[in-house]
């Protein structure tokens, strides 16, 4: 009878663990390809876990910039210029909680280019964007209403980017409104701008030494940025300035 009845009890254990092997193996499988691959560091992988759609590249230098600058850094704003106006291409991430705080429209300077940003300046009076890596100061309220004063950390790339009042601030021209009787959003004089309706949560969230990178294929910035080719402790250097 003993026999019989551990029997029985093998027999209804076996659809269990029919159900719970595939389930077991299924959740190791999905926490394989959770890791970050080869030649990834663990700040790449988080960015584009929250923001895959924007391009590879931007990521990667994005990361290995805050990498060289700040690796403690908690707050890192990414505006992808390799995107056309009418895109999001700003995004802002939350580093310390793994949160993608926002996906916004962002606009480029009238010199960069009209859709397209393709030029770019680090010269007074250009109207055109910056790259590279900058700094985030204090909010304030000027002629734009809310804004965001930014320290360029890169020198002949960006560094003139507070005496430029190279600024984060909101626009009626950076909207959807504006894109569908234009095809494109309105232009600043070199500053990012975003959609008025975000302006204080975004600043907010990026203001007192946050980190924001612009990103664009330029062939001479990325093969002579001392942020994205340093060993460390040169970034740190230059974000220390």
């Amino acid at each position: 009878m003993a026999l019989r009845l551990k029997a029985s009890a093998l027999l209804l254990s076996l659809p269990l663990c029919v159900v719970t092997l595939p389930l077991q193996a299924a959740n190791f499988f999905s926490s394989v390809t959770a890791l970050p691959s080869a030649g990834t560091t663990p700040l790449h992988h988080q960015l584009k876990q929250l923001a895959p759609e924007a391009t590879p590249q931007a990521l990667r230098m994005a990361a290995q910039a805050l990498g060289c600058a700040d690796p403690d850094a908690e707050r890192l704003a990414l505006i992808d210029f390799s995107r056309p106006s009418s895109k999001p291409r700003l995004w802002v991430f939350d580093l310390e909680h793994h949160q993608l705080l926002f996906k916004e429209l962002v606009s480029h300077g009238q010199g960069s280019g009209n859709a397209l940003a393709t030029a770019f300046s680090n010269t007074p009076d250009s109207h055109q964007s910056s790259l590279g890596l900058f700094r985030t100061m204090n909010s304030y309220y000027g002629r734009n209403g809310y804004s965001l004063r930014l320290d360029g950390l890169e020198p002949d790339v960006n560094d003139q980017a507070f005496e430029r009042a190279i600024v984060i601030h909101g626009a009626d021209y950076v909207s959807e409104a504006f894109i569908d009787k234009t095809g494109r959003l309105g232009r600043s004089h070199g500053c990012p701008a975003v959609r008025t309706e975000v302006t204080y949560p975004l600043i907010d969230s990026l203001k007192d030494e946050q980190y924001v990178f612009a990103y664009y294929p330029d062939a001479e910035w990325l093969a002579s940025s001392a942020q994205l080719s340093c060993n460390g402790a040169a970034g740190q250097q230059l974000a220390q300035r």
